[in-house]
């Protein structure tokens, strides 16, 4: 009982210390008076990563995934505008996180990280430079429904199977480090059109290839998150010469809330059964899915491309699916 409490106590401390530092600086750069100023007029903004911070730092489907589709569907805010901050708020809210994850050594997969996020810088730039400006804005937001309900439905066949779930990836040989890499690619691209996307790619392959347990592969996807939206952020403003007024006074909104619910997130999920965390996804993702229907006009292009996309993902996660795990006896985890 007194380790428990202990761990209980320092990890609170690790989120306290990681809070007060960023509303320092927070306060420091803006000014006391822009910075609360910021924080009124936005509202909004902040109160919606208030609960997409949690979910962030808890869960692999990021805040980008709260983020993207509130902005555009409840907002109206412009989904190049939602992608950017997306970048923006998770290059804050997920390093936070991973923080909060390496400090209070809550294990994860490095050797995936290092893999996928090399693969993930090229995606993103292509994502952002190459794709993003060919697809149209609603075709945008039904894609990412659809990318995720798919991924749901997978998940929630896996957990049916009951199988035995891997603490660690006891092989690594240059095709996981391969496999690592594409994925990263894959999920780098994702990243570049919606703000989000190299955690759920990757997460997929740990859960449905490798049958890693989702208490290892979310904070694995958590770290993995927080550089992609890094370099996004860091491509958007250095390159691309792309970063908008008004995106970066929302930006300015939510920081100081996303620095304590993406970390708060993080240690919540660390206490869950894996199989509650694979339900919390399910149910996070069904809410998207009727919110998308409901909102966004199914004009004869939107179907087809959902049809097509629904077909595409669900193929891939079915693959992915049924590729050969890895033989290695080890532990079920709780």
């Amino acid at each position: 009982m007194k380790l428990w409490q202990f761990s209980l106590t320092s990890k609170r401390t690790v989120i306290i210390a990681i809070a007060l530092t960023t509303w320092i600086l927070w306060l420091t750069l803006l000014g006391t008076k822009d910075a609360f100023s910021h924080l009124i007029n936005h509202w909004q903004i902040a109160l919606t990563m208030l609960f997409g911070s949690m979910i962030a730092g808890g869960t692999s489907i990021g805040g980008g995934a709260v983020a993207f589709p509130v902005f555009t569907k409840l907002l109206h805010i412009p989904p190049h505008d939602a992608k950017i901050f997306s970048l923006a708020i998770q290059s804050v809210g997920m390093t936070a996180a991973s923080l909060t994850i390496y400090l209070t050594k809550i294990p994860v997969e490095w050797r995936v990280i290092r893999w996928a996020s090399l693969g993930g810088i090229f995606g993103i730039f292509l994502g952002l430079k190459c794709f993003a400006p060919l697809l149209p804005p609603d075709i945008l937001k039904m894609s990412f429904t659809i990318m995720l309900t798919s991924f749901s439905v997978t998940l929630f066949i896996l957990n049916q199977n009951n199988k035995h779930k891997k603490k660690s990836l006891f092989i690594w040989t240059k095709s996981e480090k391969i496999a690592c890499f594409f994925a990263g690619i894959v999920g780098g691209i994702m990243s570049g059109l919606v703000g989000n996307g190299i955690d759920i790619v990757v997460f997929s392959v740990m859960v449905l290839v490798w049958h890693l347990s989702e208490k290892i592969a979310t904070p694995t996807s958590v770290i993995l998150m927080a550089i992609n939206a890094i370099v996004g952020l860091f491509c958007q403003v250095n390159i691309f010469h792309d970063f908008p007024i008004n995106v970066q006074y929302y930006w300015f909104a939510a920081i100081p809330i996303v620095v304590v619910g993406a970390p708060l997130g993080t240690v919540l999920c660390s206490k869950l059964h894996r199989s509650t965390i694979a339900n919390i996804l399910i149910i996070l993702i069904l809410i998207e899915m009727i919110t998308s229907l409901l909102i966004i006009p199914l004009r004869p292009a939107i179907i087809i491309s959902s049809v097509l996309s629904m077909m595409l993902f669900s193929g891939i996660n079915y693959w992915l699916y049924r590729l050969p795990s890895l033989k290695v006896s080890q532990p079920q985890t709780k």
